[in-house]
Formats: C-alpha cells, structure tokens, sequence
C-alpha cells in the first residue's frame, strides 16, 4: 500500500483515487455479471420458475424475514432496554454475554436442536418414557420447519439489534425516558411513546442487518428444507443444471437485498449525533427484587439458548463420539480454513486500510460512490456472489488459456476458476465492508491537527502514514483482521461453490457430515468454530473496555 505513496500529494490522491475505483470495479463484478443475467434469453426455465416455484421462493424467503424480524426485535429491544436503563444482579456480565450467540453460526445451532427436539432426540424420548405416550397421543411442534428455520436464525442474529439498540438507549433514550417520567407518564407509556421512537432509527439499522443475513442463509433453509432464494439458487444450478434461470434468480434476490441495504441507510438520517446528548448509565433504576429476578431471566434466556446449549451439546457430543479423522486426517481441515481465512483476512484488511485512507484525504462525491460500492459486500448474499463470479472467471480462463496455448503453445488449464485465488476473492467481496468499518471508525478518531501539524514538519504522506496513522490504527487493523478471519472461517455457500476440488474446510466438514445426520461426528468441527468465533467478541469487549477507560 505505501507504493501508491510519493512525495507529491496530487499523485498520491489520484493512485489512492485510482485504486478505490479498480477495487469498485472488481466487487462489481458478480453484480453486474447477474443483473446481466435478466436481460439474457435462456431456454424457458426461467419461465417455467415464474410460473411453478418462484412465488413459494419469494413467499417463504418474505415470511422467514417476517418471523427472524419479530423474533429478533422482540430479544434484541427488550434485553437492550433491561441492561440499559435498569440495574439487577448479573447485569454487568449479560451487557457483554448477550453478544455471545454471534459466535455460532446459524447452521450450527440448528443442526443442535434438531438433533434435541426432532422424534427420535433425547427430549421426546424422555417425554414418552415418563408418560408411556406414543407418537399418536401428543403433539410436538415441528423444528424443521419455516418458524423452527425463523427461530434458529433469531437466536444467533438479535445481538446485531440488542448493540444498536442498547447503544441508542444508553446515549438518547434514557434521558428523554426520564423527561416523560417526570411529566406523568406511566413506565409503560414512556417506553412506547418517548423511548422506542427515539431509538427507532438505531434499531432499524440493527434490523436490516439481521435482514440481510435472513436473505443470504442458506445452512439452516436447506437443513430445514426451506425452499428460499438461496436454495433456490443451488437447486437451479447444481440440480437442474440451468446456469441463467439461476442468475436470474440470484438477480432478484440481489433487488431484494438491494432494497434492505437503501432502508438501512435512510435510517442513519434519522441518527442524531451522541456527542452532545447525556450518557444516560447513571440514571439506571433499581429492581425489586421479584422484577430483577424476572429481568435476569429474560436476559438470561437468549444468552442459554443461543450460546450454552448449543456448546453444551457439542462438548457432550465431541467427547462421547467425535470426528472419526480426529488426528492427522483432521487437520488438513483446519489448515484449510486457517490458509483461506489468513489470506482473506490479510487482503481485505490491507485494500480497507487503502479505502478508508483514500477517503480521509480525498472527499470528492465520485471517491465516496467508489467507497460504497466497494464496501457493498457485505450486503450480498454469498450465494450470489459465488454464482456471479463463476461464469466471468470461467470465461477468462479460457481466453487467458486459449492465448496462452496459441501464441507460446504453452497449457495451463483453470487459473482463477475451481482455485484458492476465487475463493478468497469471493471473501474479499463479502466481508471487504467488515474490514473498512473497523478501520474507517479507528481513522475518523485519529483528528486532524495530528495530520496538519505531521506536515508542517515535512512529513511526507508515506511517512504519515507509517509513523503516525498506522501505530493509532493498530488496534483497529487488528479487529478488522479478526472479524474477517472469524467471518470467512463459518462462510458456507461461497465455499461450497467455489472451493477447489477436494478442498474442504471445518464450515464445509460441518455441513456434510450434518446433512447425513451423522451431528455427533460433526460436533469437532462446529465446536472448532465456535470457540474461534468466540475470541474476537471477547478480544473486542476487551477493547471497547479498554478504550473507554483510555478516554476517560
């Protein structure tokens, strides 16, 4: 990166300017590519799926977002509102516990409780030995179904609207919940009518979040045999073989998405700055002790859930039985996911510097549009983006191969397709928006006067950069490598379609061996990612301690 820097500040804009738009135009690749796709004739698959199973992928994909939406608000605003503005025993250690579910990736949570709750679990087997029912005398509800896929979703994804919410709370709404307090309003009325709205656009951002993660799932609707886009996608593809009837499909997912991403930053409008409004923390309230207890509870409950079950489970399962290749034959799993999450993880972090930087120095409306559209990744769905980059690598492979073996009689075969070098391109894509959001927010706190009086001294960009920007950066840097490595480490769809041959990964092992209801030889490899995944939320609890005390 400090190539692109010289000692003349007009050329490094224009190289930092330059690169943001060569990395806009690489992560437009796969969504140009399946836009395209609805403008291509195809062979009439498309029209047979509009008129067969389209409406049941848009009516199933809706409703499951419908369900995952009031699941997740109803934990995440009312576990935010407790810790918020109320004080009961355990409070302290729920703040940072209910993040905890973010660790386990969704795929693996249902795989959990399918293995408790299905028939044949050890739930209703006790039930029937302590009755003596049989299967004709009661009734169970179904876990794989649409509100069972709702529900798994939710248990993992709430946290992203209890840290908007919480964070609102905490800055806005308590004061103002105060205010109306005093003024005659009951607790009840205060929260619905003065709190909840002021707290609105923080929890809407929270929500299209969780939103956008419902759409691109595909572990848990596919485990759970919910026909979605996702599956949808795959089954075209794979099953039936029509490569633009899927394009197609993924072309409408991607409006879907498309539509969520503009509702989440038309909710940011209605943010106000937190740096002039009073930390309400010291106005928590107190507890009887009957409410306090019922305050644990439900703070509780999710944190059970979403988090110790779950682990409990894979622990039990992951001691009695196992991975069968548990030992030499394991480990080429591990180092998979370590060699691809590293190198993701590395390359996203390093072009996020670059975007985030670029940003910092140059302000103009066309670095901004090259800025969002870079940092778009996040918004698409995995499925998608793998799709939409297949077909345009393929192409390029065999016209790379095609000069090659004309021109130097020279035969490569696949380059970029079918390779490690896809795959992490398809995680740069996803998770590049990971990266820049931890290194943006660690450069927007770093003030200008460091920057005017560095080059009143003479420092040189470069040097700028280096000696002062990069060592203040550090903490960010390391957070935005650890959230990409963890992120690219439990990433399922973009690895099933684009890994190389006989390459498989801890996330992949999981969804096999679970497909073939073989949970309890799956449980190493689930429980390897969710203890990976639990170290950047307590590593980044640390830090957000420790920066607050450094601020103080």
């Amino acid at each position: 990166m400090t190539a692109l820097f010289t000692n003349s500040n007009g050329s490094t804009h224009r190289g930092l300017v330059l690169a943001t738009w060569l990395t806009s135009v690489l992560v437009a690749v796969p969504i140009l590519f399946v836009m395209l796709s609805l403008f291509t004739p195809d062979n009439g698959s498309w029209q047979h799926l509009i008129n067969t199973t389209l409406p049941g992928y848009i009516g199933n994909t809706f409703l499951l977002m419908l369900l995952v939406f009031s699941f997740s608000i109803t934990l995440g605003v009312t576990t935010a509102w407790l810790v918020a503005t109320t004080n009961f025993p355990g409070r302290s250690f729920m703040s940072w516990a209910l993040v905890l579910p973010l660790a386990a990736p969704a795929y693996i949570v249902a795989y959990v409780y399918t293995d408790l709750l299905e028939y044949a679990g050890p739930l209703q087997s006790v039930l029937r030995d302590l009755t003596g029912w049989t299967a004709r005398d009661y009734w169970f509800p179904a876990i794989r179904s649409l509100p069972g896929a709702a529900l798994m979703i939710s248990l993992v994804l709430y946290p992203y609207i209890y840290l908007f919410a919480r964070a609102a709370f905490v800055q806005r709404s308590a004061t103002l919940f105060e205010a109306a307090r005093t003024l005659g309003k009951s607790p009840l009325a205060a929260f619905w009518q003065v709190a909840l709205p002021a707290a609105r656009p923080a929890i809407a951002g929270g929500a299209a979040l969780v939103l956008m993660e419902t759409v691109a799932d595909y572990g848990v609707v596919d485990y759970f045999g919910v026909p979605t886009f996702s599956t949808g996608i795959f089954r075209t593809w794979f099953a039936m073989g029509e490569q633009i009837a899927a394009l197609k499909l993924a072309a409408v997912m991607f409006i879907v998405v498309a539509t969520l991403v503009v509702i989440e930053r038309a909710s940011r409008r209605g943010e106000v700055s937190t740096s002039s409004v009073r930390d309400g923390s010291s106005q928590r309230g107190r507890l009887k002790p009957f409410p306090a207890a019922l305050a644990f509870f439900a703070c509780a409950l999710p944190v059970t859930l979403g988090a110790v079950i779950p682990v409990l489970v894979l622990v039990s399962h992951a001691v009695k039985t196992g991975d069968p290749q548990l030992g030499q034959s394991f480990w080429p799993y591990v180092n998979n996911s370590l060699t691809a999450a590293t190198v993701a993880a590395g390359v996203a972090t390093l072009i996020a510097l670059l975007l985030s930087y670029t940003q910092r120095l140059n302000r103009g409306r066309f670095t901004q549009y090259a800025t969002q559209l870079s940092t778009l990744g996040y918004a698409l769905p995995g499925t998608m983006i793998a799709i939409g980059l297949l077909a345009p690598l393929s192409s390029l492979d065999r016209q790379v191969a095609g000069f090659l073996n004309t021109s130097f009689d020279i035969s490569t075969g696949l380059i970029l397709t079918g390779t490690i070098a896809a795959l992490v391109y398809a995680y740069v894509i996803r998770f590049l928006t990971v990266a820049f959001n931890a290194c943006n927010s660690g450069l927007e706190t770093i003030h200008g006067s460091l920057d005017d009086a560095a080059r009143s001294l003479g420092a040189a960009p470069r040097e700028l950069f280096t000696r002062i920007h990069l060592p203040l950066l550090r903490n960010s840097v390391f957070a935005a490598v650890l959230l990409v490595f963890v992120d690219v480490m439990r990433e399922l769809p973009a690895t099933l379609i684009l890994r190389p041959f006989n390459f498989e990964t801890l996330a992949t092992r999981v969804y096999r061996l679970a497909s073939d209801e073989r949970l309890p030889e799956a449980s190493t490899a689930a429980l390897a990612i969710v203890v990976i995944g639990l170290v950047p939320v307590l590593l980044l609890s640390f830090l957000t301690r420790q920066n607050r005390a450094d601020s103080k």
